[in-house]
């Protein structure tokens, strides 16, 4: 009976490890993956393109990352270019993108979760607030003013935000973010900007204010800052 109860413990925790181990971008089984995005297999991430038929191009992207960004036509005064496998189909399967981030003068990246990454930002032009809020019940901020040369980290799935306090200076950010596809969820436009639109019962409730205030929230236009 001992021998059986162990076998089950040991089991339960085999598969919570498994279970663990499969919360993030899986791990190559080979050099590389390039995802092969015209294939009609469906898959989590992409197949991999036949290896003969892999380039160098395959891990190439002129990114244009060095020059300055568009922030004007922007509500919150940023610009985020993102280099994920959509763009570098020889990220498959690596865990890993990048980001360029441009602030305009007191221009923010909202409050917003990467769901399946971690983050580290460096500001390599200004200078940034930033920081991150952990989940229920603490809701405990942790924020930082960076320089360029520092360097902060976001962990995954935590409401977090940078934001550039001059009043007559840019700034510009590098990130760096552990998976393929880190995707991004801007907490104003998810819950203000859904299609369709929440309830205005459920976010009066939720937010403590009058249907009106909803209302009028759920009419401005919630842009996306990403490209």
């Amino acid at each position: 009976m001992a021998s059986s109860s162990s076998f089950v413990v040991l089991t339960a925790l085999i598969a919570l490890v498994a279970s663990q181990a499969m919360a993030s971008d899986p791990s190559p089984l080979q050099d590389f993956c390039v995802a092969d995005k015209d294939s009609p297999v469906r898959v989590n991430g992409f197949p991999c393109k036949d290896a003969k038929d892999v380039s160098a191009d395959d891990f190439f992207l002129a990114a244009n990352l060095d020059k300055p960004m568009d922030t004007t036509k922007s509500k919150v005064g940023s610009n985020v270019t993102l280099i994920n496998v959509m763009k570098l189909a020889g990220l498959n399967t690596l865990s890993i993108s990048m980001a360029r981030i441009d602030y305009a003068p007191k221009g923010q990246n909202p409050p917003h979760t990467h769901p399946r990454a971690t983050e580290i930002l460096t500001v390599v032009e200004g200078s940034l607030y930033v920081g991150f809020v952990t989940s229920n019940q603490e809701n405990r901020l942790f924020t930082k003013t960076l320089n360029k040369g520092d360097v902060f980290v976001f962990p995954q799935g935590l409401i977090h935000f940078q934001f550039n306090p001059s009043y007559d200076k840019p700034a510009v950010a590098i990130a760096a973010l552990s998976s393929q596809n880190p995707g991004a969820i801007t907490i104003a436009n998810a819950v203000f900007g859904s299609n369709p639109p929440i309830s205005d019962d459920v976010l009066a409730k939720a937010f403590q204010v009058d249907k009106k205030a909803v209302d009028w929230l759920q009419a401005q236009f919630w842009e996306n800052n990403h490209n």
